[in-house]
C-alpha cells in the first residue's frame, strides 16, 4: 500500500467501531497472526485482511509449518509476541468449511501457555478443540469466537428501509469484496458522505469491530440478519455492505443470496480478479464473468429493489503491473460501458467508480 491508502486504512480502522452493525466486540490487541500450513493464500484472507486494514494491531505472525504462506509480519513464537506485548493470537484462516485440523492443536496450546487469548473466526468452535478450554482454564486465557451470529434473528420481510446502500458481489471467493467495501466507505467519507461499513464475515467484524458473521445464520434467517445489521438511517445515509461468496459458487451461493435480499441495495459493485479461471476450492467449476453476475445480480436484487443498478467494477489486479492493471481496466471499462477499478490502487479510475456509485458520475 501507499502511505495514503495507509493512513486512509488505519482512519476507517478508527473510525468503524462506533458503526459496526449489530453486534460489537472488544478483542485484546495486539495480535499474533496464525496461519497454520495453509499454503494457498485466498485461505489466508483473514491475516492480510488484517495486516492491511488493522495493521496497528498485529505484532507478528506464526505458522505451523515452513511452508506456509506468509503476510510478511516478524515471525514471533507465541512466547516472543507476549513479550512485545501480544494480548491474543488469532486464528487468521478462513479456510474451506471453517474446521481447525489436529496439526493447529499444539501451536493454539502453547499461545496458551504463553499467556495469550485465542481468538477464531471458524465455524468449528474452540471449546470443541481437544485440551484447549482446559488449557485456557488452567492458565486463566479467553477463548473468543467471533463467528457467533446475535439471538433472536428475525426472518426477512422484504420491507423498504430508509437510506441507501451499497453491496459488493463477487465472481468468486476471496477476491476483494471486503477490501472493495472498506476502500469506498472511506472514499465515502472523504467526500463527506454520511456512510458506515457493515461487516459480514469474520475477518470485517475483527477490523471493525462487529458486524453479523452471514455464514454462520441459519439459512431460514440470513435475510433477516441482513436487515438487522443495516436498519432504518437517514435518507442520504450510506450503508457499504461486505459481500460474501458469490450467486454462482456451487457450494456458497446461498449466502449470497440471502444478503443479496436482505440487505435491498440501491447499488452494487461486481469484484473480479482478471485471470483467475477456476473457481476457489471447487475444482471443475470455471469463474463466470462479470457480465453473468451482473445480470444475475439485478435480476434477483431487484425482488426487493426495484430500482437497483451496478456502480461499477473493483478489480483485483495484484498480480498484474501497473500498465498492465491500467490496459485491462481501461480495456473493460470501454466494453462494459462502467466504471473498473483497483479499490487499492485507488486513482482516476477508483475516483469515477465512487462517483458512479453515489450517482454522481
Amino acid at each position: 500500500m501507499t502511505d495514503a491508502q495507509t493512513a486512509a486504512r488505519d482512519s476507517v480502522g478508527r473510525d468503524l467501531s462506533a458503526a459496526a452493525g449489530a453486534s460489537a466486540l472488544a478483542l485484546p490487541t495486539p495480535y499474533l497472526l496464525f496461519l497454520g500450513d495453509v499454503t494457498e493464500p485466498g485461505f489466508a484472507k483473514t491475516a492480510f485482511g488484517l495486516r492491511d486494514w488493522a495493521g496497528d494491531k498485529c505484532i507478528g505472525e506464526y505458522s505451523s509449518s515452513p511452508d506456509a504462506v506468509t503476510t510478511g509480519l516478524p515471525r514471533l513464537t507465541p512466547a516472543e509476541a507476549a513479550a512485545k506485548g501480544a494480548r491474543a493470537m488469532v486464528i487468521a484462516v478462513a479456510n474451506s468449511g471453517g474446521y481447525i485440523p489436529p496439526s493447529w492443536h499444539p501451536a493454539l496450546i502453547e499461545a496458551i501457555e504463553a499467556g495469550l487469548d485465542i481468538i477464531a473466526g471458524m465455524h468449528v468452535r474452540l471449546t470443541a478443540v481437544s485440551g484447549l478450554a482446559e488449557a485456557a482454564g488452567k492458565h486463566g486465557r479467553r477463548l473468543i469466537d467471533v463467528r457467533t451470529p446475535p439471538a433472536d434473528i428475525p426472518v426477512g420481510n422484504g420491507r423498504k428501509r430508509s437510506g441507501k446502500r451499497l453491496l459488493t458481489v463477487g465472481t468468486d471467493c476471496a477476491l476483494g469484496k471486503k477490501y472493495t467495501a472498506l476502500a469506498l466507505a472511506d472514499a465515502f467519507a472523504a467526500r463527506g458522505v454520511d456512510s458506515d461499513f457493515r461487516a459480514t464475515g469474520q475477518t470485517g467484524i475483527m477490523i471493525a469491530g462487529g458486524g453479523i458473521p452471514m455464514d454462520a445464520v441459519v439459512s431460514d434467517f440470513e435475510a433477516g440478519a441482513a436487515e438487522l445489521l443495516s436498519p432504518d438511517a437517514a435518507p442520504d445515509h450510506w450503508d457499504v455492505i461486505e459481500g460474501q461468496g458469490s450467486l454462482l459458487h456451487p457450494a456458497y451461493a446461498g449466502v449470497s443470496l440471502g444478503l443479496l435480499h436482505g440487505s435491498q441495495p440501491d447499488v452494487f459493485v461486481v469484484c473480479h480478479e482478471p485471470g483467475r479461471s477456476v473457481v476457489l476450492g471447487t475444482a471443475g467449476y470455471s469463474v463466470p464473468t462479470v457480465e453473468e453476475i451482473i445480470e444475475l445480480t439485478t435480476m434477483l436484487g431487484r425482488r426487493t429493489n426495484p430500482a437497483i443498478r451496478c456502480g461499477g467494477i473493483a478489480y483485483n489486479t495484484a498480480a498484474l503491473s501497473d500498465d498492465e492493471a491500467a490496459q485491462v481496466m481501461a480495456d473493460d471499462s470501454k466494453r462494459l460501458g462502467l466504471p473498473v477499478a483497483d479499490p487499492i490502487r485507488r486513482g482516476a479510475a477508483f475516483d469515477r467508480l465512487v462517483a458512479n456509485c453515489l450517482g454522481d458520475a
